[in-house]
């Protein structure tokens, strides 16, 4: 008689899809939120999160296509996370459909900053996270929520960036919301992204007070509190789409406390849009948010000594102490590469080597 043998496959336990959809029962509601796990994601090595918000109004899912981190973190390795905002019904005005919301109408018991605090403890029991390296960034409204994380969530947010969304006024946060002043924990880096031309009353460029700060008084803030450079570094950007209507220039305090600086990206001309999507096209958006954030943990500037700071003004004391490329990578000198050199003094300079 013959033997019949049975050949069993067993398939590895940490296959999974990329982009995957996950609940999180929190604060007695039933969350969503998107994960995208980066194709070369290795269960042996820890990984930064990036947080990206939408909208008000909007949803998670269009959210990621807007933004389109998910490429960016294929080659960078990190986990891109798109929260879903829970609907504001106290905030819904007669008559309309409820909308999401990242800040719901006050007063409110609701805390999205604890939702946030929630889905970083879940997923660094999933996968491997390098908890020094959590980022934030949002939109609109889930800009201005992102300045609340840098506030209220400072212990777990490394650096956050926001675009076409302003900043709490503390007299807003706290007589209204009830969240007290800002009170971030650390020196922490930002980056903004704003439009001149921007007529949201929550992201207009020279704000809407007594609620919202305009884009020079979140800059001073955030200058004072890091102990920047009093004035900025500023250059323009080259304006390689004639088209789109707005120029962008960069503007930069450096040398702040952990070697961490404040940048604007002010989009001259431009509305209230998220840039490489919409808007300008000088810039991408994205790009240009990981390039920033993904420098720091949350210690300040990966590499930085506590010891530079006492020698920021000594001219011969200047060295690199870093080297990335376009996405944030590690790197070193190649040719035709454009490549970021980074330096013990906060600042960064862009290379390209021909030979």
């Amino acid at each position: 008689m013959k033997k019949i043998v049975f050949i069993v496959l067993i398939t590895p336990l940490l296959s999974f899809s990329q982009v995957i959809n996950k609940n999180l029962f929190f604060d007695g509601i039933d969350r969503e939120y998107i994960i995208y796990v980066p194709s070369n994601y290795n269960s042996t090595q820890s990984v930064p999160l990036l947080f990206s918000f939408h909208g008000g109004d909007g949803y998670a899912s269009d959210h990621m296509l807007m933004t389109n981190f998910n490429v960016i973190s294929d080659t960078a390795g990190f986990i891109a996370v798109y929260p879903q905002g829970a609907i504001d019904y106290n905030g819904t005005e007669p008559g309309t459909t409820p909308s999401t919301s990242w800040l719901h109408k006050a007063p409110t018991d609701h805390n999205d900053i604890n939702f946030i605090a929630a889905i970083i403890d879940t997923l660094a029991n999933e996968f491997m996270i390098d908890q020094n390296r959590v980022y934030a960034c949002g939109y609109s409204e889930g800009g201005i929520f992102s300045y609340e994380l840098g506030c209220r969530l400072s212990d777990r947010i490394a650096a956050f960036s926001s675009v076409s969304g302003s900043m709490l006024t503390d007299a807003f946060r706290s007589n209204d919301y009830g969240f007290g002043v800002c009170s971030p924990s650390h020196p922490t880096a930002v980056m903004l992204i704003a439009g001149d031309n921007d007529f949201n009353y929550h992201s207009m460029y020279d704000g809407f007070q007594p609620y919202y700060m305009a884009v020079s008084e979140i800059t001073e803030y955030w200058q004072n509190y890091n102990n920047t450079d009093f004035s900025p570094v500023v250059n323009n950007i080259i304006n390689s789409n004639t088209n789109d209507g707005s120029t962008v220039e960069k503007r930069e305090w450096l040398n702040g406390e952990n070697c961490v600086s404040v940048s604007e990206l002010k989009v001259i001309g431009g509305g209230h849009d998220w840039p490489g999507s919409s808007g300008n096209m000088d810039i991408s958006a994205s790009e240009e948010i990981w390039r920033f954030v993904s420098q720091y943990d949350i210690n300040g500037l990966i590499g930085c000594s506590t010891n530079y700071n006492n020698q920021f003004n000594d001219s011969d004391y200047r060295q690199i102490i870093k080297i990335v490329d376009m996405l944030g990578r590690e790197s070193i000198k190649s040719k035709f590469n454009t490549l970021f050199y980074i330096y013990n003094d906060g600042s960064v300079e862009k290379k390209i080597t021909i030979r």
